[in-house]
């Protein structure tokens, strides 16, 4: 089966440097991917170990963040090194401050984990959540370097526990400790012989916490407000955009904070064709404008987690298409969170669900009924959300604690 893997991989390589002809994000995959090592022989000092800290993303880089930055505050000698799989990762935090080396992840073949390995002292490696690379997870077997992985979560149907997922259940076997977000994954992976576990939780609550605790103070956002309540929806796509805009057209007294996913000219354009011209951009904003309008787009980046401290009810976009993005960042400030249909593998959207602090809505009856009741009062729905954060913050603690 291995082998069977390792050629899937040269294939799978093949076919991206054909895709590096055409699109953009895998142009920067296959030559990130191919300058790697390069990279790290460079960079990587002889004389040093390294903490290594692998994220396939963005979304796991902030899961990851926490232990990274608990490890530099106790132990600010030591060197980590943090790499990527995504471009979107890795372009968005090439100069993250918090890790001695930053690069992308070599492509997962026998040379390369190899060489990585020759070319990096690893002291111990840590997985975020997912992002299971076989040869480099057995090469660290073998080079009897203490492996984790971190915030994991198990369901039935991974290919872990199929009828031909025997291979793929050894590699949970190569790892030291398996730091699961909940009791159903430490019982699932009990069933199957994988015993080295500890229930922890999820490190997103304590990034999320630790966000809030520096959240900035916008001036600009506060006048626009102006003491109204506020809709502040955070990485909307288009349905939710058309659902939102539609509420506005027709809720005159709400004021709206709209944080699109994606702001590209084309996108935002669309977005202020159904505001009707109704609205300001927070890049032409002045003390004198930001009053005109109910709707005011952030066509920047990097505000979001911080302009949640403002809403009255936030709206947590991606629920029409492949699922919701990160509800706690908003549910940190004690703000009731209101979400599309998409949210069946996310378990703190299922929780709030039932603790009473998130609403899924699948329609735009449903929008408008659902945000003007927490628009009139969001006191309960609000601290349900927030008690929910804060009962959760932790894990971080408790894997170092572990590890140590």
């Amino acid at each position: 089966m291995k082998t069977l893997y390792t050629i899937g991989i040269y294939i799978y390589g093949a076919l991206t440097a054909l895709a590096a002809v055409f699109n953009k994000k895998a142009r920067k995959l296959f030559f990130g991917q191919r300058k790697a090592l390069s990279v790290l022989k460079q960079k990587a000092s002889p004389n040093k170990q390294y903490i290594w800290i692998h994220a396939a993303s963005l979304g796991e880089f902030e899961q990851g963040r926490p232990v990274i930055e608990a490890i530099k505050a106790e132990n600010p000698e030591k060197s980590i090194l943090l790499t990527f799989y995504s471009p979107s990762g890795y372009e968005v935090k090439k100069d993250y401050k918090g890790a001695d080396i930053v690069s992308y992840l070599p492509l997962d073949t026998p040379r390369a984990t190899r060489n990585f390995l020759n070319t990096v002292n690893i002291s111990q490696a840590i997985f975020i959540k997912y992002d299971f690379w076989p040869n480099f997870l057995f090469a660290l077997r073998k080079a009897g370097i203490p492996t984790y992985i971190v915030s994991a979560i198990f369901r039935p149907g991974q290919a872990f526990f199929k009828t031909y997922g025997k291979w793929y259940l050894n590699l949970l076997k190569t790892f030291n400790h398996i730091f699961v977000q909940n009791n159903t994954s430490a019982e699932l992976l009990k069933e199957y012989g994988i015993t080295q576990v500890t229930v922890t939780g999820d490190t997103r609550f304590d990034r999320v916490a630790a966000q809030a605790k520096l959240a900035k103070e916008f001036p600009l956002i506060e006048q626009f407000i102006d003491g109204k309540p506020v809709i502040v929806a955070g990485s909307t796509w288009q349905k939710d955009e058309a659902l939102l805009t539609c509420y506005l057209n027709k809720h005159k007294d709400v004021k709206l904070i709209l944080v699109p996913h994606e702001v590209y000219k084309a996108h935002l354009y669309d977005i202020f064709k159904m505001l009707k011209g109704d609205y300001i951009r927070y890049s032409e904003a002045t003390t004198t404008s930001i009053k005109t309008s109910n709707c005011l787009v952030l066509d920047t980046v990097g505000m979001l987690s911080s302009v949640y401290r403002y809403a009255t009810v936030a709206y947590i976009g991606g629920g029409f298409g492949a699922g919701i993005h990160n509800i706690l960042e908003a549910a940190v400030y004690s703000v009731p969170v209101v979400f599309g249909p998409n949210y069946q593998k996310f378990r703190e959207a299922k929780q709030l669900i039932k603790l009473g602090g998130g609403f899924s809505i699948c329609n735009y009856s449903e929008l408008e009924s659902t945000l003007s009741a927490l628009l009139k009062n969001n006191k309960t729905a609000g601290k349900i959300a927030g008690d929910y954060v804060r009962n959760n913050t932790g894990a971080t603690r408790e894997i170092i604690k572990h590890m140590e």
